[in-house]
């Protein structure tokens, strides 16, 4: 007698989405942002990359930046989504003040990130300031993911949610920070709010896969946070952001053609009642 067991689908590693940049032909990289289980599970066989962001500071927190963002709020909803990310690789983003003071502090919580809250990465800002940061992880084997251009931990520092790279000595320095990532071994570098110029000659001159938002479309993967682009937060407009769906107006919708139900004593009916 023989029995088979089904296999859930091969998880996604941070090895073959580096892949995926020196494959000819290959599929752009698909990412988009989660919080929770259900959600993760919903996407999960619909995109490549899965990023519990610190976004979740604004998006389910509801805070003005990502700056309050703990490292135990990060390890808490990361641990949900890799619960329900059975296909997706899960990048964890590592938030402000959790690896810029020292080396050390870096390797602790992103360690954490993995062990506890079930990441397959973790994600860094910045460029060659946290090069010994990124580093280190890498030679412990905790796959970075980098990201350069504006980056919303800076956002004190930038003046303000400002494209970035607008002059000739800002597109060197991005342009060096992401070099300078590549060469430190990391899987991927995000690309956030630059000129699509500047996007297209790091894409070309970087070994790893980058990940735009706001950069153009020359990058090799796109990623957009969920609420934005299932237009639940349509007062957000910012001009890199497409709604593919008003998922605004369908909430609002159900949930007033169930409170009417209700009302009207129309729900539960019979249907929904136990005898």
């Amino acid at each position: 007698m023989s029995s088979s067991v089904s296999q859930s689908p091969k998880k996604i590693t941070a090895e073959m989405l580096r892949k995926r940049k020196a494959a000819n032909g290959s599929p752009k990289i698909v990412a988009t942002t989660a919080y929770d289980y259900t959600f993760a599970r919903l996407v999960d066989d619909l995109v490549d990359i899965i990023l519990v962001g610190d976004s979740l500071g604004m998006v389910i927190q509801g805070n003005p930046d990502t700056l309050t963002v703990k490292i135990e709020d990060m390890v808490y909803h990361s641990r949900a989504v890799a619960q329900g990310a059975q296909q997706a690789h899960v990048v964890a983003d590592m938030p402000f003040m959790s690896f810029q003071p020292s080396v050390e502090e870096a390797l602790k919580n992103a360690g954490k990130l993995i062990a506890e809250g079930r990441a397959d990465s973790v994600k860094l800002e910045g460029g060659v300031t946290i090069l010994p940061m990124v580093e280190k992880l890498v030679a412990f084997g905790i796959p970075v993911l980098g990201h350069v251009g504006l980056t919303p931990q800076s956002v004190r520092g930038f003046g303000g949610y400002k494209i970035q790279g607008r002059t000739d000595s800002a597109k060197e320095a991005i342009l060096q920070d992401a070099l300078a990532l590549d060469d430190a071994g990391v899987f991927g570098i995000v690309l956030e709010g630059i000129p699509s110029g500047l996007a297209k000659e790091i894409t070309e001159r970087v070994s790893c896969p980058t990940i735009g938002i706001g950069a153009g479309p020359d990058c090799d993967g796109q990623v957009l946070v969920s609420q934005d682009l299932l237009g639940m937060n349509p007062e957000f407009k910012p001009r890199f952001v497409k709604a593919f769906v008003d998922m605004s107006g369908l909430v609002r919708e159900a949930v007033s053609n169930y409170g009417k139900e209700v009302k009207e004593g129309k729900f539960p009916s019979s249907e929904h009642s136990f005898q």
